[in-house]
């Protein structure tokens, strides 16, 4: 993460990337439904930064965004790619 803040010089995308963890994984749900301007009064920041922010989280693979139709509420997921999941025992 420190990767967002120092080399991408994203400290927006940072902190859009922890609250959508915390909304999400930190409460045992796989995704979230939430938007921007919700997000963006949580965090504290614009709706633009926002979207910015989360345009840039999904370019790096980082987080995927999924609506049922145009004018929606995104669905979130917040992915973990360093994290690696245990193989399933041989048989």
């Amino acid at each position: 993460m420190r990767d967002l803040v120092s080399h991408s010089r994203s400290p927006a995308a940072f902190l859009v990337y922890l609250q959508l963890y915390c909304l999400s994984r930190g409460s045992d749900r796989p995704s979230v439904a939430i938007s921007h301007g919700v997000l963006a009064e949580l965090i504290g920041l614009s709706k633009r930064s926002v979207q910015t922010a989360i345009n840039h989280l999904v370019d790096r693979k980082l987080l995927r965004s999924h609506k049922a139709r145009p004018t929606s509420v995104p669905v979130y997921t917040v992915l973990t790619p360093w994290l690696r999941r245990p193989k399933a025992p041989d048989r």
